[in-house]
């Protein structure tokens, strides 16, 4: 049994070896390519509205308010983004009850890979709302003092975020794993759906901490240019 997919080589490409880790990425990204192409490609705003294009504005209405309550901004700004790792990460977890998927999102490499994208955003955002003094005044308040600890505290939560989605995503794939061996039936497909409603959370969570780094970042800018028209 591999504990990481990393070290599982499916096949080559020449000298390039893909790891199950690199493939089933790739796969998850195509099943939301062609599942989007599929929706969109007919999109109509006539009535009646056919049950996919209604599905898929249902899941980016709901995305979109998650992001106006965690952020109190507007979400339109940063709905591509926190809905991409969003839809990655539930597909790839979701895709996880199929035998023989490994989900990507149980490899270390993944998560860390997902976490590096939220580290840059941040600062990102951050400096598209407050300009680069703005942002990077920040980290010297209250006092210069709190430089290295603000610094550090961004390199903490990034390394947090990735190790609480690997942490929970391969805990589940290895208990469902010994299960199988020791009981074969009944409790493998407990595991699993206990693993599916993990997934869904965990795609959750990670999204809505995304969410929340990027609004402290550039929260502030927002709110001054709200009141300054009253002022």
């Amino acid at each position: 049994m591999n504990i990481n997919p990393d070290e599982a080589i499916l096949f080559s490409l020449g000298q390039l070896p893909v790891s199950e880790t690199l493939f089933f990425t790739w796969v998850v990204m195509g099943v939301l390519v062609i599942f989007s192409w599929l929706v969109t490609r007919n999109i109509t705003s006539d009535l009646p509205i056919p049950p996919w294009q209604n599905f898929l504005e249902i899941t980016v209405s709901a995305i979109q308010e998650q992001i106006k309550e965690v952020s109190n901004q507007e979400a339109l700004h940063y709905i591509p983004f926190i809905g991409t790792l969003f839809l990655f990460i539930l597909t790839a977890n979701v895709l996880s009850v199929i035998p023989g998927f490994s989900p990507p999102t149980g490899s270390f490499s993944t998560t860390a890979a997902l976490a590096i994208c939220v580290f840059i955003a941040v600062p990102v955002f951050g400096v598209s709302s407050k300009g680069w003094r703005g942002y990077l005044q920040a980290y010297i308040k209250p006092t210069f003092i709190m430089l290295p600890f603000n610094i550090l505290g961004e390199i903490t939560r990034t390394l947090a975020l990735a190790v609480r989605l690997y942490g929970n995503m391969m805990s589940g794939t290895v208990i469902v794993a010994i299960l199988l061996v020791v009981v074969p039936l009944f409790f493998p497909l407990v595991m699993h759906l206990l693993g599916l409603l993990t997934g869904v959370i965990q795609a959750y969570i990670f999204s809505i901490l995304a969410m929340v780094y990027i609004a402290s970042a550039s929260k502030s800018a927002k709110r001054n240019d709200q009141q300054s028209p009253s002022a």
